[in-house]
């Protein structure tokens, strides 16, 4: 019996590209092998049916942005490591191949509030990430902040012009009840901690927080801990 061989250099035989060409159309998600797509150059096969799709390009594949619901608790550190395949959302697993080469050198952009859940952003789009660094100050963020305690006599008043709390003079933000025990704050840039400090300043305790927007981009109605694509039309 033959020894297995890489999957590029089996590709190589088949269709008679370059090695470069090979590991384009296998990175890009474009080979099975037995049917299932293989997306690693390195990957052996002896026996099995290697196939490229008619229609593979020879590209390197787009960059990518990935909206996570992000745990509470959780560190960026491991939200990023959660990313996979598996924890895909099911209804947005439609049209797009999620490949390995998805989960690497992503970068996580627009913080969230400590302990906070909700939003979470990781990209591999240079674009994409020197707009939530360097426009940062002009993208607003919103936030649904579960609430303990009774707000003080004119208090969404108070945040919507700049409350005042231990003698420190915090920003402006847009504030509204979802419910009786849930606010509604958008912002632009929070710092950390901010959240709570715009709470405690009309006498409010936080119980959670979650963040549902960022700039024009919506997390949606999407699983705890699973993820998306961002898609084409959207923008932050």
């Amino acid at each position: 019996m033959s020894e297995p061989i890489r999957l590029s250099k089996r590709l190589i035989e088949l269709v008679g590209c370059s090695r470069r060409e090979a590991e384009l159309f296998i990175e890009g998600g474009w080979v099975s092998v037995d049917g299932v797509v293989v997306d690693e150059p390195q990957f052996k096969v002896d026996a099995q049916k290697v196939e490229l799709d008619p229609q593979a390009k020879a590209e390197a594949p787009e960059p990518v942005t990935l909206l996570l619901h992000h745990v509470a608790g959780q560190s960026v550190e491991q939200a990023q490591q959660s990313l996979s395949a598996q924890t895909l959302s099911s209804e947005h697993s439609f049209g797009k191949r999620a490949l390995k080469g998805h989960f690497l050198r992503l970068s996580n952009g627009a913080e969230l509030q400590d302990g906070a859940s909700g939003l979470q952003i990781f990209t591999q789009d240079w674009k994409i990430l020197r707009k939530l660094t360097a426009d940062a100050a002009k993208i607003e963020q919103e936030y649904v902040v579960e609430v303990s305690g009774e707000i003080s006599p004119h208090g969404l008043n108070r945040l919507s012009h700049g409350a005042m709390h231990k003698g420190k003079a915090l920003p402006a933000v847009k504030a509204s009840w979802q419910n009786e025990t849930r606010l509604r704050l958008a912002m632009k840039n929070p710092a950390p901690g901010l959240i709570a400090q715009l709470c405690a300043s009309v006498g409010l305790t936080v119980v959670s927080m979650r963040r549902i927007r960022v700039g024009g981009v919506s997390m949606g109605k999407l699983p705890l801990g699973e993820w998306r694509y961002l898609t084409a039309k959207e923008k932050f």
